[in-house]
This record gives C-alpha cells, sequence and structure tokens, in this order.
C-alpha cells in the first residue's frame, strides 16, 4: 500500500492560506505571498528533495486549478524540475462539483472520499498532497494520511485559514527526523502518522519534579 503525504507551508501561528503569491485565496486575506520573502536557497533544496518519489498528486480544486494555470508553462525554466514533475504524475482531485480539468493526466474522485483514497493508495506508492487546506481538514479527520511535513515560517500573521482548521482530531504523531532550518528561520519538520491518540499525565506525580509548584 502506498503513502499520502501532506506537504504544507505554515506561519509560527500556523496560517497556511495563500503562501505563494497575492492572488491564490485573496477572499479576507491581505498576505498572500508570505513566504515569498522567506525563501532561500537551503529551503527550496529541502523541498526539491521533499519531492522525490512522488508519483501522483493528490489536490483539493482550488490549488489544483492554481497549479494546473502554472505548472505546465515552467518546464525548462527555474522551476524544470517539479514542474516536469508535476506535469507527468496522474493528479487526483477532490472536489463537490463538476470541475473543467484541462491539465493532462487529472482525474476528479469519486463521492467517497475515503474509498478513493485507498484506490489510489493502491496504484501508488508515494501521493503528495500540497496546500489544499479543505481536503486536508478532511484527511485529517478520516486520519487518511501517512506523512505530514510542515514548514514553518517566521512569522505571525493572526488572520487566514490554518493547518488544523476544524478537520482534526486526537491523533498522535512520531518525528520521523531531525528538524532542519534555514538561514531565514524556516523549519522543516516531518512528521509520521503513529498509532493510538495522545496520551495524559500528571506533572505533579512523584518524579516529574514538579511538586508543589517546583
Amino acid at each position: 500500500m502506498g503513502l499520502v503525504h501532506i506537504e504544507l507551508f505554515a506561519t509560527l501561528d500556523l496560517v497556511g492560506q495563500a503562501p505563494g503569491g497575492p492572488d491564490e485565496d485573496p477572499v479576507g486575506f491581505p498576505f498572500g505571498g508570505w513566504q515569498a520573502p522567506l525563501l532561500d536557497e537551503v529551503a527550496g533544496e529541502q523541498v526539491g528533495a521533499a519531492y522525490e518519489g512522488t508519483d501522483a498528486l493528490l489536490l483539493g480544486r482550488r490549488t489544483y486549478d492554481i497549479f494546473a494555470a502554472y505548472w505546465p508553462r515552467q518546464e525548462g525554466g527555474e522551476d524544470d524540475t517539479i514542474a516536469t514533475l508535476f506535469n507527468r504524475v496522474p493528479k487526483y482531485v477532490a472536489s463537490r462539483g463538476r470541475p473543467d480539468l484541462p491539465w493532462a493526466g487529472s482525474t476528479q474522485l469519486g463521492p467517497d472520499l475515503a474509498a478513493a483514497v485507498r484506490e489510489i493508495r493502491d496504484r501508488h506508492e508515494h501521493v503528495k498532497v500540497v496546500g489544499s487546506l479543505d481536503l486536508v481538514q478532511s484527511l485529517l479527520r478520516e486520519k487518511l494520511f501517512d506523512r505530514l511535513d510542515l514548514w514553518v515560517h517566521p512569522i505571525v500573521l493572526g488572520v487566514g485559514k490554518k493547518v488544523f482548521d476544524g478537520g482534526e482530531v486526537p491523533t498522535s504523531l512520531t518525528l520521523l527526523e531531525p528538524p532542519a532550518a534555514g538561514p531565514k528561520g524556516v523549519v522543516y519538520l516531518r512528521y509520521g502518522l503513529a498509532d493510538g491518540i495522545p496520551a495524559t499525565g500528571d506533572m505533579s506525580a512523584p518524579g516529574h519534579g514538579v511538586e508543589n509548584g517546583r
């Protein structure tokens, strides 16, 4: 069975809306393109490495439309490696409507998201979910993912759609590798889905060193 990887760019307050440009998702959000000033060569190399082995994309409708308008025109340019990958692999689109899907290799998912994701897992090894915050909420709610990659940027916006925005349920994760940081303060965190739900304890219990407020 293949793996579903969620790839998200977020601020310190975990806003994930419109990192790439002001026209991505502008309604009620004045900070579109917040990621651009924080990009550096180290982060760019890490992003490129994160897509190695990807053999399918799973996207929400809005992210699909943005990608379909951009990536087919980028081969041969500065982003040729990712453009070639994105244009080559199958694209699966989650949408409740009847979207136009002009990007070669695009397919709309059926209405049963869980069944559709299981079918994609049977067909591919490494399925990448990029952006697609509404879709991510459904994947979080149903635990239909295996890895969560967070690129945390050193800014706080105080407004915008969040990475965890109502779809999350109690979930345990495990850090798969040491965090990586770039010179502009972007930190890359790679988590894997773990068994069970978060445990609880009592920090005032003997042995924790916090008895009586110490």
